[in-house]
């Protein structure tokens, strides 16, 4: 314990930390190896449609997964689709990746219960209702990536399960040492607890992931910052944001919660986005159903 106390300090320290953990994760459960190359294969400008097709053929399983969340209410096309080529003409190649990318990404939260404070379920819970939530503000802000929001959000959380497959003794010890209050809310930083016992906290585990994983840098700096928004580069803030905001709107519903000590979604953050609270009202009120049809669509 003294060892990872020793290691608390600098962001610097922190990333290094989260950086070796990540390298060392030889056991964790990991993105289909067809899903990290239609990543590689999709930030590649030589690439072209036909190429992500005949990608994406050698994984039937994706394939129809990706037809499922396509087809489904979420995205509520006029017509089924029925195969990936005519996705990809319709959504185009960027759309159809992060598809791919989130219909693999409930594997990764299958961890069972760790304690009676946590259960990988939970977690991803939260991670769809924060993914709904910030597709929603997107649409709100008239951002032009709905699905880069939802990724994010997906995404945002996900350091926790580096910190599970880590050292589940380590992981079992924060939420030992985190302090609540009459109503279950949390009355201490998360954020403080995870580097005093790992070194770096589930933003930096989560950065540190998407890096290994060459995820566009707005993943990252959403795992990264959506605590501290102001702490990512100034031309890089509104993922962040989003998320923060999403996050704060999310934790009124069910799911993991623990981590958000101040629930109140801030101007501050709705100045950054060009939003309204009448907006963010908006949101709320079209959360239920858009969720609705986010669980059904992604259920783990």
């Amino acid at each position: 314990m003294e060892a990872a106390h020793s290691m608390v300090g600098a962001g610097t320290d922190r990333r290094q930390t989260a950086h070796l953990a990540v390298k060392q994760l030889s056991h964790i459960a990991t993105l289909p190896e067809v899903t990290l190359g239609i990543i590689d294969l999709v930030e590649n400008p030589q690439s072209s449609a036909r190429d992500l097709n005949a990608l994406i053929a050698r994984d039937p399983a994706l394939s129809a997964r990706i037809l499922k969340v396509v087809n489904s209410a979420f995205y509520g096309l006029p017509r089924q689709i029925g195969s990936i080529d005519r996705a990809i003409s319709l959504l185009g190649l960027n759309a159809v990746k992060n598809i791919a990318i989130a219909a693999s990404l409930a594997k990764l939260f299958k961890g069972g219960s760790l304690c009676d404070r946590f259960d990988a379920k939970d977690l991803w819970s939260h991670s769809i209702a924060v993914a709904t939530s910030a597709r929603l503000l997107a649409r709100e802000a008239g951002m032009k990536s709905l699905d880069e929001a939802f990724l994010a959000g997906l995404m945002h959380d996900i350091g926790i399960m580096v910190e599970l497959q880590t050292d589940r003794v380590r992981l079992t010890q924060v939420f030992r040492d985190m302090q609540f209050d009459g109503d279950g809310h949390a009355t201490i930083d998360f954020r403080l607890v995870e580097r005093a016992v790992f070194g770096a906290d589930h933003g930096d585990f989560g950065e540190a992931l998407c890096e290994e994983w060459k995820f566009p840098r707005s993943l990252a700096l959403a795992c990264g910052h959506h605590h501290d928004p102001r702490e990512a580069p100034a031309e890089s803030r509104q993922i962040p944001w989003l998320i923060f905001v999403a996050d704060r709107i999310a934790t009124e519903g069910e799911g993991f919660r623990m981590d958000i000590l101040d629930r109140a979604v801030r101007a501050e953050a709705l100045e950054a986005l060009g939003l309204s609270f009448a907006q963010v009202e908006t949101v709320r009120t079209d959360l239920v159903a858009a969720l609705d049809n986010a669980n059904a669509t992604l259920a783990a």
